[in-house]
């Protein structure tokens, strides 16, 4: 039985996809309580790739840098790096967990279709249509009332980047063909370069941080989400493809308003929870219908 476990990469993927699902919405949870603690969003940021840069070292140094397109790395970099980490946490200064796992992990189809249609010229199904409309109402229900907009506007407009951003990188990533090994080497060292000289003009709170407090983030940013992930990821992608693993990262929202509700006692009104089950459902739709679509064209 354990050997057989070991030698199916169909099964080893798909428990990494479900992995996935709960480190992608563990980080979420711990992002949501670092901003709330002493450590600024800068802090945050630079502890995760100046962490993620030292595991990757040994990447870094012995990558061929003369073969890489350098505007295409800063892009790609750029978009799964500190613009996407900055919109994201100060977005989880105002907006609620399980809020933000709807808006960030939910949008992120929207953008992408966007893009395959602008530059790939692909148009979308009606299914996927559909889907796209699913969750857009499920953002709009979690957003609540207008009358919430003075309070948590910017905090909405924040995540609302993060998921613009991250759908450039997953866009631009695969287009350009990077593999893991390039992503490993390059994405830390480019955003620590850049990153690092804004992080000194900033007023930080690492220094009134606890050291239990300091090594979790730095262990989970930037080792756990930022290489263990990004190699689960491209695992996955290998053995079960683009479309199954979607599927998985679907029930992302879902999680993360479970977990934040075990972790950080976020209540969660009747509507919220209506917006929570219809993006998962959109996510898993559109995620689905892309599955089926790429089985027919095979």
């Amino acid at each position: 039985m354990t050997q057989f476990i070991r030698t199916n990469p169909i099964l080893l993927s798909s428990a990494g996809a479900l992995l996935m699902t709960f480190i992608w919405s563990g980080w979420i949870i711990l992002s949501r309580a670092g901003v709330q603690s002493s450590l600024t969003p800068e802090d945050l940021t630079v502890i995760r790739f100046g962490t993620a840069t030292l595991v990757a070292l040994p990447f870094s140094l012995r990558y061929n840098w003369k073969k890489l397109s350098l505007h295409k790395a800063v892009i790609v970099s750029l978009g799964c790096g500190f613009p996407y980490t900055m919109f994201s946490f100060y977005g989880l200064q105002g907006v609620k967990a399980a809020n933000a796992g709807v808006i960030v992990n939910g949008l992120l189809p929207v953008p992408g279709m966007i893009l395959a249609f602008v530059v790939l010229k692909e148009r979308s199904t009606k299914s996927r249509m559909l889907a796209i409309l699913l969750i857009l109402a499920a953002n709009m229900i979690m957003m609540g009332d207008l009358s919430q907009l003075s309070s948590h506007g910017i905090g909405w407009l924040m995540l609302f980047g993060a998921s613009l951003v991250f759908s450039s990188y997953m866009f631009l990533g695969k287009r350009w063909g990077f593999t893991t090994r390039d992503v490993l080497a390059f994405l830390p060292v480019i955003n620590i370069v850049i990153f690092l000289p804004w992080w000194f003009l900033t007023d930080s709170g690492i220094s009134q941080a606890p050291w239990s407090d300091l090594l979790l983030q730095a262990s989970y940013q930037g080792v756990l989400v930022s290489i263990i992930a990004l190699l689960l990821t491209f695992y996955a992608l290998k053995h079960i493809g683009a479309m199954t693993l979607s599927i998985y990262f679907s029930f992302v929202p879902f999680v993360t308003a479970i977990l934040a509700w075990i972790i950080l006692k976020e209540h969660l009104s009747t509507a919220e929870i209506a917006g929570i089950l219809l993006c998962s459902a959109g996510l898993f739709l559109y995620a689905y219908n892309g599955r089926q679509k790429t089985a027919k064209s095979s």
